[in-house]
Order: C-alpha cells, then sequence, then structure tokens
C-alpha cells in the first residue's frame, strides 16, 4: 500500500459485514501507512468480509468492547505520527483524512480532532459535545428519548459558548498518537459508549485541547453493530455514563453525583423497558 499520509487506521468490527468492506474501501482511498481491523465478533466476520492481505485482520473471538479492542489495535499498528479511529459502518469523504491532519499540523495544541460527520440522508450529525454537568445531563437524559429536540439536548450537542471543544464523536477521530499513548488509549473500564468523551477529557488535562475540522467530512452509517444486541447496548450506554460522571465530578457536582447517577438509573428502567416493548 503506497503511504501518502502520515496515519494508521484502527477500525473495530463487530458484524458489519459489507458496511466494513465499504468502510476499508473509503479509507484505502486516503491511502493510510496501514490498517488494522479488530474483530469483536466469535465467527472470523471481518476476516470473511474483507479477505484482503493488505488490511491486517485481529480476531478477538469474543466481544472485548470498543475501547479495549481499539487499544489491542493501536498496538499493533504501523508506526505513524497519527492514528485513525473508526467504527467499522464509516464512509470516509476523499481528503478527509489530509484535512484532518493539516488541521493538527496547524494547531500543535490540538491532541484529537474530529470531522463533520454526515448521516446516511446526508444530515450533518451533532458530533461537538459539550462535558454534561449534573443538571444537563440529568435534564437531557430523562427528555431526550421522548422529545428529541429539548433545550438541553440541544445544549449538550453544541460548541461551549466560548468556542471551544470539549469533545467529539468517537465514531472518527484523528489522534496524535504520542499524545494516545501519553494518557494510556482508551480507558478499558468503558465497555461501550462516554470512552470518547473520557478519553477526550484526559487529553485536556494532559494539557491538549481538542478540535473540530468542518472542511474533513465522512458519512456514519449508524447502528450497524448495535442492533445485533439492543438492550445490552441501552445497558452499557448508562454503565459507561455513570462511569464518567463519578470519575470526572469534583466539588459539589461530586456531591451531587449519587443523585445524577440515580436519575441515569430510573432513565436505564425506563428506556430498557420501552425497548423491551418495542421487540
Amino acid at each position: 500500500m503506497s503511504s501518502e499520509s502520515r496515519s494508521s487506521a484502527i477500525v473495530v468490527d463487530y458484524f458489519a459485514g459489507d458496511v466494513l468492506a465499504n468502510c476499508v474501501a473509503s479509507l484505502r482511498r486516503e491511502r493510510p501507512v496501514g490498517i488494522v481491523v479488530v474483530d469483536n465478533s466469535t465467527e472470523s466476520a471481518s476476516a470473511t468480509t474483507l479477505a484482503d492481505d493488505e488490511v491486517e485482520v485481529v480476531e478477538t473471538m469474543h466481544n472485548l468492547g470498543y475501547g479495549r479492542a481499539m487499544n489491542r489495535g493501536v498496538a499493533i499498528a504501523p508506526p505513524s505520527e497519527f492514528l485513525i479511529l473508526s467504527n467499522p459502518d464509516i464512509e470516509v469523504h476523499a481528503g478527509a483524512v489530509a484535512t484532518l491532519e493539516h488541521h493538527l499540523d496547524a494547531h500543535p495544541d490540538v491532541a484529537l480532532v474530529g470531522p463533520t460527520i454526515l448521516d446516511s440522508e446526508g444530515n450533518t450529525y451533532p458530533s461537538i459535545r459539550v462535558f454534561p454537568n449534573v443538571v444537563l445531563a440529568g435534564l437531557h437524559a430523562l427528555c431526550a428519548p421522548w422529545w428529541p429536540s429539548n433545550p438541553f439536548t440541544r445544549r449538550y450537542r453544541q460548541p461551549r459558548r466560548d468556542g471551544r471543544v470539549d469533545w467529539v464523536s468517537g465514531a472518527f477521530m484523528l489522534v496524535r498518537r504520542e499524545a494516545f499513548q501519553q494518557v494510556g488509549g482508551f480507558d478499558e473500564r468503558y465497555f461501550m459508549f462516554a470512552e470518547d468523551m473520557d478519553l477526550c477529557w484526559r487529553l485536556q488535562r494532559a494539557g491538549y485541547t481538542i478540535g473540530h475540522e468542518p472542511q474533513a467530512v465522512i458519512t456514519h452509517i449508524e447502528g450497524v453493530s448495535r442492533r445485533r444486541a439492543p438492550r445490552m447496548m441501552v445497558r452499557a450506554h448508562h454503565l459507561s455514563a455513570m462511569r464518567f460522571e463519578w470519575r470526572t465530578a469534583t466539588g459539589w457536582r461530586r456531591a451531587l453525583s449519587p443523585l445524577a447517577i440515580a436519575v441515569l438509573g430510573v432513565r436505564y428502567l425506563l428506556v430498557s423497558g420501552l425497548s423491551r416493548r418495542r421487540s
């Protein structure tokens, strides 16, 4: 594979099938240093789909969770200045990786940058988020499943008023390899969800900033793997939110953490009940 970018790509797959093949094809057009696919399935699904000796497939033989699998992929990825961290249900638009690399070159304080994310209908996905406080997190958690356009969810899914970016979606991101390794990669205690938020939080604590590059564009066909185990994903989502709240809260927010966790627990019961009725 001819190398023009300075990035290695790592994709964590879980039964994404042909969507994974499309993701890898779009990554190859960006000419990365190398591509590693970590297969979290139990059936060698990724290797069967790809059948490509230019892509290294790591078979875990069970679902390690996203962050843990991504760390395994990073550990064996070819040496590179930057790391592309990607879901399998992604299509990279032409030039996106080079644009993200240029953003990091132009902003030496930025450790990690996210692109514009479009959904399968071509709508812009709200991929820039603020770190939730107790009030915002609680109201967003309670209102979002039944009132998606509520003001608390809108505030959570907007940049900070001072223009800084707290965190960006982990569906697709470019990170400096040195910074990723400095903070220990993804926290493997998160099985799914919030590991991207936690990574951005720890990078900022290490003195870096987080960036967003609107000129780099990818399409995310959300939920391809998640649909195989929707109840497990609901549970993982809430457990990860609880973990992040407890880990990051200080001062008065720490004192209110039990309340925030209780709110998330109530939301889990309501959403899981709704999920059971739909199935």
